[in-house]
């Protein structure tokens, strides 16, 4: 055999070894991948096995199970409600004004305070007004003196008629002027009674029951009956009347229940709904719609015993006008709008969910009203609903149990064993938890969780196995060192151990051709390689040029 044919017999063979260490390599990258996966999908993932298996045909056993999270359709009374945003008013609001010009001498009430009716408010200096009453006093005294001497002329007077001793006429005129003396009488009497009152409105009183305001002018200052703003303004608001606004389209259910003297409900929220003030009922709905709005104004009364409504704030209304006996709710997180409208995931018994399409009512909270659709104590799924379709098998994610710092015990362990006691610990407290889905935020804990050990499990095989192929590469290159410390001499060393030496120079018959399988087992693996290429690159061109004509001259 020629020289050529010999090169090409030690090419194929040569070529043969490095596919056959090809090979090997991918099987080992398949079992790493399998182990992977079947760590990362567990038992129970069929979609998992099916591709670990190479097969991946879906027929029933590959079927995929999604995680879901549930909650019961409840079946009972469904409170109706109206809310509106409203407006406290007081009762009654008035602005106390002095009805006499004078000083203000006095101020009796503090800015704030809640006075009582007729309590002493402030007061305007007295004397003018107690001068005018004596004076018109004694003018009355006076006249009524004289009107009592006309009236005893006048008896004397008719007793001398009698005796025929004087002319009627003179009797005549002393009655008139009897009668002139009292009307004067009254007239005086009069007087007196206005300054009385005058002097009494000297002394401000608080008209109505409240609180009194910011005072509008201070002591010391000249008031009169015509300032605008006055001396304080008094609310009330014990109790207070609140006016809000709902639809039009609301009002007749409302005027309903006006006309059968129900007892109408109203709650008063805060701004921001959370913290009720006060409760109450409504009182009586405006006589016209506000064309502007399309909305009608109500007004409600409420005790404010606890003072906690101020006139002029603004509060959200909540009306009860209705009750459902029997209504069908579900969580609003169930509803899902579509192509053919709203629909909803039911769960069955074989744990298999359908597409419903329902048709809602109200909604009261968190929940919705199901008028058609659901029947009650049917599962609806509220997680997970991306990863649906109909007919879908699905697994319920129980709760979990949580201790006082919010933690799920035994999710983390020490070594190998605190992660199968974190294992087991999960599956039994997804045991304990079973049947009670409706808290979504510990499904989805349960399911991160799940993910986090399988995740740390598969972790840990990988680890393992990568030690192991370390292992294998480091006594490779031990051996490789054992032969000599130039790997590539020894290479060649090999090489020329097996290569049959030429006819030509020793005579000699040609050897036989190593067998496929020792030079398959003598072929440096790729990772013995790579030290000759770093080592060309430490000792520079000129030692690798050596060694390449040592290598020539064994060849």
């Amino acid at each position: 055999m020629s020289n050529k044919s010999k090169w090409v017999a030690w090419l194929v063979g040569l070529a043969m070894a490095a596919g056959g260490g090809y090979w090997g390599y991918q099987q080992w990258q398949a079992s790493k991948g399998d182990a992977a996966s079947a760590a990362a999908g567990g038992k129970g993932d069929a979609k998992a096995n099916a591709k670990a298996d190479g097969k991946g045909k879906g027929k029933g056993k590959g079927r995929p199970v999604a995680p879901v999270a549930v909650a019961p359709a409840r079946s009972g009374p469904l409170n109706i409600y109206l809310n509106g945003l409203g407006t406290v008013t007081p009762l009654r609001t008035v602005a106390v004004r002095s009805r006499v010009e004078g000083q203000l001498i006095r101020v009796l009430f503090t800015e704030g305070q809640t006075v009582k009716q007729g309590q002493l408010l402030a007061e305007i200096d007295p004397r003018s007004f107690q001068a005018a009453l004596t004076q018109a006093e004694g003018q009355m005294a006076r006249d009524q003196a004289t009107l009592a001497n006309a009236r005893v002329d006048l008896e004397r007077y008719r007793t001398l008629l009698k005796q025929d001793s004087i002319a009627e006429q003179q009797v005549a005129s002393q009655e008139a002027l009897v009668r002139q003396l009292e009307a004067t009488a009254r007239v005086n009497q009069g007087s007196v009674e206005s300054a009385r009152l005058q002097l009494s409105h000297t002394r401000i009183t608080a008209p109505i029951a409240g609180v009194v305001g910011l005072r509008q002018v201070d002591q010391g200052n000249i008031v009169r009956a015509g300032d605008a703003n006055g001396i304080v303004v008094i609310t009330q608001v014990t109790p207070a009347s609140v006016l809000f606004t709902i639809p039009q389209d609301n009002l007749p259910l409302v005027l309903k229940r006006l006309k059968t003297g129900d007892r109408i409900p109203v709650a008063i929220f805060d701004r921001e709904q959370k913290v009720r003030l006060e409760g109450g009922r409504l009182l009586t709905t405006d006589n016209q719609i506000d064309t502007a709005t399309g909305t009608v104004r109500l007004k409600a009364q409420v005790p404010n015993k606890e003072g906690a409504l101020f006139p002029n704030q603004f509060v959200n209304v909540r009306m009860l006008v209705d009750t459902r006996e029997e209504a069908i709710t579900v969580p609003s997180s169930s509803i899902q709008r579509g192509a053919q409208g709203l629909f909803v995931y039911v769960v069955n018994e074989d744990q298999t969910v359908s597409l419903r399409n329902v048709k809602t009512g109200v909604t009261e909270g968190t929940r919705i009203e199901i008028v058609s659709g659901v029947k009650g104590g049917e599962r609806v799924v509220i997680d997970g609903l991306d990863r649906l379709r109909d007919g879908m098998r699905v697994e319920i994610a129980e709760r979990r149990a949580f201790d006082g710092d919010g933690k799920g015990k035994g999710r983390r362990g020490k070594g190998g064993e605190g992660k199968a006691d974190a294992a087991k610990g999960d599956v039994a407290k997804g045991e304990a938890a079973k049947g009670d889905a409706a808290n979504d935020d510990a499904a989805r804990a349960e399911r991160r969780k799940r993910r986090e050990a399988a995740q740390a499990e598969g972790a840990s095989g990988e680890a393992a196995k990568d030690e192991a192929a370390k292992a294998e590469r480091r006594k490779r290159r031990e051996a490789a060192a054992a032969e000599g410390a130039n790997p590539d001499a020894a290479q060649g060393e090999r090489l020329r151990r097996k290569r049959p030496p030429d006819d030509a120079a020793t005579g000699d018959a040609p050897k036989a051709r190593a067998p496929a399988d020792d030079v398959k087992s003598e072929a440096a693996p790729a990772g013995d390689a790579e030290p000759a290429k770093g080592e060309r690159r430490k000792k520079g061109d000129g030692e690798f040029r050596k060694k390449k004509d040592v290598e020539a001259t064994v060849l």
